[in-house]
């Protein structure tokens, strides 16, 4: 919306003092509002400023030469006609016109732009409409709603008016919040997942689980344990899914380790027992009560909790059935599984009881295929 031959920018010159732009700035302010963009105004009006050069052939070299006296006059539409060459902003259904860096800092600072009066040409939004309405902290700013106003756009202008009720608090993200958030978003949008599930009969696992506590006081092993191990068997035995994605190419891990994910206050940890395939299972119940304790203390050093091929989470506790949980990059493939409940089945043309766990494995398609999983 710029018209042609209109200046868009000013280039300061070597030993140009920037300040010359802000003693500019007094004049333009009167002048601009109703017109067309400044710059057609900036260009007319360093004629006016020359009384003694009458010559219609004057104008023209003002502007191409910013050296000649030009540039106090020719400064004037740099505070404004840069925002002019923006690109316009789609904003709760209306077109909002703000300069990308406009843009930029009311993200930073939690601001609705479109809730901001532009003083720009045409009503745009710039840089200082935007630090006038930080500095004012009106509703404009909304500073009680932390992340919330940059997912407005998505539900088209609703959030902000449900805020102004005051309904809601605003709770701020912590560290490991916003990791959290950044890491499952990213494994959302950019890795293919796919899902695969089976139906699990426990009723010998479970015997063999009694087998073990009743012969140990001191340690007891739970189904997770036994899960783990096979896991990391699981993972010995079909080592092509053993790998992590790094853009480029897999990475094949030489030891079968199985991450398992602990809820603490505030998210989830993945602990890693490495060399599942390897351990007994009253080494792994120990490692993995300790590392969980640990965990919930905030205790754990990174390389206990970073790295690994293969996560386990298991929700089966809370009485959840059946769940797809969602892979954490770089690795590629975690399973899900659920509480064993006591279902009807068929065995032998006959209906009978078994207790029956749905288990689910998520995927990342480009590195693992649907028969490898």
């Amino acid at each position: 919306n710029v018209p042609v031959n209109s200046p868009i920018a000013l280039l300061l010159e070597e030993g140009e003092d920037a300040s010359a732009l802000a003693a500019a700035d007094a004049k333009p302010e009167a002048s601009p509002p109703s017109k067309k963009p400044d710059a057609t105004k900036a260009e007319a009006k360093p004629d006016s400023n020359k009384p003694a050069d009458a010559k219609p052939a004057e104008p023209k070299p003002a502007v191409e030469k910013p050296s000649d006296k030009a540039p106090p006059a020719a400064t004037k539409p740099a505070a404004t006609p840069a925002p002019a060459v923006t690109a316009t902003p789609v904003g709760d259904g209306k077109r909002v016109f703000a300069s990308p860096l406009a843009r930029r800092l009311a993200r930073e600072t939690g601001i609705d732009v479109a809730l901001v009066t532009g003083s720009g040409p045409h009503g745009r939004v710039v840089r200082a409409d935007i630090e006038a309405a930080k500095a004012k902290g009106t509703a404009r700013a909304q500073p009680a709603t932390g992340a919330l106003p940059s997912i407005a756009p998505s539900v088209s202008g609703q959030l902000p008016a449900l805020i102004e009720t005051g309904d809601f608090e605003a709770v701020p993200l912590s560290t490991m919040r916003k990791v959290i958030a950044q890491r499952l978003q990213e494994s959302k949008q950019t890795i293919p997942h796919f899902y695969l599930t089976l139906d699990v009969e426990l009723d010998a696992l479970l015997a063999l689980r009694k087998q073990f506590n009743e012969k140990r006081d001191d340690l007891k092993i739970t189904v997770n344990d036994l899960l783990i191990r096979s896991c990391g068997m699981a993972l010995a035995q079909v080592p092509e899914c053993n790998v992590i994605w790094t853009g480029n190419q897999m990475m094949r891990s030489k030891s079968y380790d199985v991450s398992v994910a602990v809820a603490i206050d505030g998210g989830l940890i993945t602990p890693i027992i490495k060399n599942a395939d390897r351990k007994g299972l009253g080494a792994i119940s120990a490692e993995m009560k300790d590392k969980a304790e640990r965990a919930r203390k905030g205790k754990l050093m990174p390389e206990e909790y970073q790295g690994g091929c293969f996560a386990l989470s298991n929700l089966g506790m809370f009485g959840i059935k059946h769940f797809q949980a969602i892979i954490n990059p770089p690795q590629c493939s975690i399973l899900a599984v659920g509480i064993g409940e006591q279902r009807p089945i068929v065995k032998n043309n006959a209906l009978t009881i078994a207790t029956v766990m749905s288990a689910t494995i998520s995927c990342d398609h480009r590195a693992i295929d649907g028969a490898l999983g």
